[in-house]
Order: structure tokens, then sequence, then C-alpha cells
């Protein structure tokens, strides 16, 4: 289990995708609608991308699970990030969100969570020419003090930046944050140098610095009394469910339960499709 984290953790991966302008969706029935709607925000590979103009990835292999447990038909819908909660939350449009979402008490106020199926640090992403002091691997969160930081809006990243500025050792430091529509837009910015760094969960960050040549990414930590007890920035992914629809929400539990049950060689469905839609295997 663990020699499959840490390649999951380390490697620097880019996967191809195609029509990333293009406002698709992938229904599992295209021709009789849906009974439920899922709200999803593409590209966030490996989770969700576009491949052959289909939103594919691990989110889609658990919402197709979903579907076939409850026998419906389930529409995943591409919209912006930021509006996901809130469309979850009326219910009217939307039913559900996968998107790589992140349990936030903010959040949990709103919408049910299920259980968490994936953990990510955040990454700083830099240009080599403006690399941040380091502790040995990482970067903490006093390094940037008096910087420009970017993150997605309405993105942990971003959450964790206001946070700190508000509330935390960026108080006080001439930090600004400045909310970026997507990540891409962020590294744009950063060679722009209309911001100096951004903020970003870890594999979205590697997939920005493997298509963005002179950008770095390293993980960001909070600090300890010292270095040894400097720990990371995490977060746990969950999927955000309208409270309305509680036997969705077993039934996304219940699939996800099974998919993060561990084989012989400590390896679960969540592992295994991680790993092949980042093209380190077969599936």
């Amino acid at each position: 289990m663990h020699k499959v984290k840490h390649v999951i953790a380390i490697v620097v991966f880019l996967l191809v995708t195609v029509g990333m302008g293009i406002s698709v969706w992938r229904s599992i029935d295209d021709e009789k609608g849906a009974d439920y709607i899922v709200e999803t925000n593409v590209p966030f590979a490996p989770f969700e991308f576009y491949e052959n103009r289909e939103i594919v990835g691990v989110d889609v292999e658990i919402v197709n699970r979903v579907a076939e447990r409850l026998n419906k038909t389930i529409q995943m819908k591409n919209v912006e990030f930021d509006v996901i909660i809130d469309n979850v939350e009326a219910g009217r449009i939307a039913d559900a969100g996968a998107a790589g979402l992140t349990i936030t008490p903010a959040r949990a106020e709103k919408v049910d969570f299920t259980i968490p199926y994936y953990n990510s640090v955040q990454y700083v992403i830099y240009s080599d020419e403006m690399r941040p002091s380091l502790r040995e691997d990482h970067v903490v969160w006093e390094a940037l003090a008096g910087s420009r930081l970017g993150s997605q809006i309405g993105s942990t990243g971003y959450l964790f930046i206001e946070d700190e500025i508000e509330n935390g050792v960026l108080s006080g430091t001439g930090t600004t944050a400045k909310g970026i529509d997507s990540h891409q837009l962020a590294a744009d910015a950063i060679k722009a140098h209309i911001i100096d760094y951004a903020v970003a969960d870890e594999l979205a960050a590697k997939f920005i610095v493997e298509k963005n040549p002179g950008l770095s990414a390293l993980p960001l930590y909070y600090s300890g009394a010292t270095r040894e007890d400097d720990y990371p920035v995490e977060e746990s992914y969950a999927i955000a469910v309208n409270r309305n629809r509680p036997e969705l929400l077993e039934a996304f539990n219940g699939v996800l339960s099974e998919m993060l049950t561990e084989n012989e060689d400590g390896v679960s469905e969540i592992d295994r499709l991680v790993l092949k839609y980042m093209g380190l295997s077969d599936g």
C-alpha cells in the first residue's frame, strides 16, 4: 500500500485531454435523460478530464458504479467549480457534486458528504526564477509572507490562503490573495508576473508543472516547533450530496466502501483507478 501511495505522490504526469474548451457531459443514458444530476469541474485529472470529448476519470467511475447500484441514470455536467456546493445545496439543478471536493466545516453546513475517498496535500506552484525559501523538501507558510498568492476561486487552496492571511501566520505581512478561474490560469498568472505563487492540490499542481516548462511545485507545510515537526496542509476528498437525497448518499457510501477495500497487495480500487488515469497502469 505504501509503495503505491508513494508512486501516486511523486510521479509527475501528463494526461492528454481532448476538447478541453468544449462544454460536454457524460451521461449514463443519453437517450432517456437522467434520474440524478452530478456536477463536476473539468479538467482535474485524474479525477475528471476530457478524453474523446467525454468526461472520464476516477470520479466518473464512482458515479457509474452508483448508477448501476441504484439502477438509475446519472448525468454528469461540467460547471464552474465555485457554484457546485451551492447548486447541490439548492437541489434544483444538481443532486450531488464530484470534483475533488474537500470536506470543510463551511461546506458541511450546506451539504452532506460521503466518506472520504482520497487524501491530498496542498502544493505551492512557482517559477524556477522565483523559488521560495525551503525547509528541506517543502515550503512553509512563512516563506510566502509579503507575496502575491493565487488559487482557483472556491478551491480549498484559496480558502487556506484566505485563512492564513486573515487569521494565521500571514496576517499583517502584506500578503495578498487573488482568486483565479482555473489552475492553468493561475499558472499563466505566475508566468505573467501577476502573482508570485499559486496554491493547488498535489495532483493538479503536478499536472500544471508538467504542462508548463519553467514552473515547479513543492508541498506546503505548517511550521512545527522544529523542522522535524513541520506537517503538511492536507485535505480529504468526498462527494457532496443534497440533504434530501439520502438514498443517493447511502449508495455513494456503499460504493466507496467497496472501492476503498484493499486487496491482498494493499491496493484499493481507488488506488488502481488513480494509477490508471495517471497513465501508470493498464487499468
